[in-house]
């Protein structure tokens, strides 16, 4: 499955539901559900100009979400009337590209995992015996289950 590394707090808004564009410099052909990974630098910046004061989970893929759409920015102005959905201050090129998010979702257990740049593949491990069910699957799965029942 694909992952994406998104520094903190940003990764936690869009788990969260809060934050629907992410913005890039370069552009993608994917679309699809994907892997959010924290990578283990937090932006402390952008957490105290949001008013974000929590402790983050870092070092691991923490939820997932949908990229339906990449937004093409024009000017400044496009970007900065976008800012209530991005959350970024910082000042962006002629290059901008917006990642249109929906259907996040935060994973309970994090799963620690190095990131990498761009989208990267993550290999989701396969048990081999039928019997066999890990913790960590068991109580996401017991988890949605009760969630959605």
């Amino acid at each position: 499955m694909k992952c994406l590394s998104v520094s903190q707090p940003f990764a936690d808004l869009i788990i969260s539901g809060k934050k629907t564009i992410e913005l890039r410099n370069w552009n993608t052909n994917f679309r699809g559900e994907f892997l959010i990974h924290s990578p283990i630098k937090i932006r402390i910046d952008d957490c105290t100009r949001l008013k974000i004061n929590k402790k983050f989970v870092t070092g691991a893929i923490i939820g997932k979400a949908e990229l339906y759409d990449v937004k093409k920015y024009n000017s400044l102005k496009e970007i900065t009337l976008d800012r209530k959905y991005h959350f970024s201050a910082k000042k962006f090129q002629k290059k901008t590209f917006g990642f249109m998010l929906k259907n996040p979702r935060s994973f309970r257990i994090p799963i620690p995992l190095k990131g990498q740049l761009g989208f990267f593949e993550v290999e989701i491990p396969k048990v081999k015996n039928k019997d066999i069910v890990t913790d960590i699957f068991d109580e996401e799965y017991r988890y949605q289950w009760i969630g959605h029942h």
